[in-house]
């Protein structure tokens, strides 16, 4: 498994082929959420083969949006695995606990093992983070680009419901992010309350 070729391979592809309409699913998001599950695998004692199964998903989570969609992509992404990985040395076994990861990403998160859980957190890492407004202002532009949502005060009041419904998966995300993801929470609803 030539995890390395891989990712250089992907993040040329990513760099060339993403629009520049997505503020948010750029190449900097799946490098921010590489960048975090490897610290997540460590916090975890995940390491060697499974080290790069994780970082691999992490690559390939929202890949699927060179197709320009936001519905689907991570099906996409399942399909690019498939279709590029075996040229690298990855086994049909690596593939599908690769695909596995980046399915249990699609909102509302379903992870059913540690691997799983890792690359959730990873990918929403940023909602107890001190970037969360900033992120987030990137998400908003996106999906107002996208015409998937009209003003900030519906952009706020899905904040809250989806800040609301979701939780940290790892002991290490449920100790570090948790508590700032509630204060963000908390903040969020006083600003709805006066709509």
């Amino acid at each position: 498994m030539d995890y390395r070729a891989v990712k250089q391979h992907l993040v040329a592809r990513l760099r060339s082929e993403l629009s520049d309409k997505l503020f948010y699913h750029g190449l900097h998001h799946t490098l921010d959420v590489l960048r975090v599950a490897a610290d997540i695998c460590a916090s975890e004692g995940i390491h060697g083969r499974e080290l790069s199964l994780v970082k691999t998903a992490a690559l390939f989570h929202d890949a699927g949006f060179v197709k320009n969609k936001h519905i689907g992509h991570e099906i996409e992404g399942c399909n690019m695995a498939r279709e590029i990985l075996p040229r690298y040395g990855y086994t049909p076994a690596d593939i599908d606990i690769i695909c596995g990861m980046i399915m249990a990403t699609k909102v509302p998160q379903s992870p059913t093992n540690l691997l799983e859980q890792i690359i959730c957190d990873a990918d929403l890492d940023y909602l107890g983070r001190d970037d969360f407004y900033k992120i987030g202002n990137n998400l908003f532009d996106e999906l107002q680009a996208y015409h998937l949502l009209n003003d900030a005060q519906a952009w706020n009041r899905l904040q809250v419901s989806f800040l609301s419904a979701h939780f940290f998966h790892t002991r290490t995300n449920r100790e570090l992010r948790e508590p700032v993801k509630q204060r963000y929470l908390e903040q969020l609803r006083d600003l709805v309350a006066t709509y």
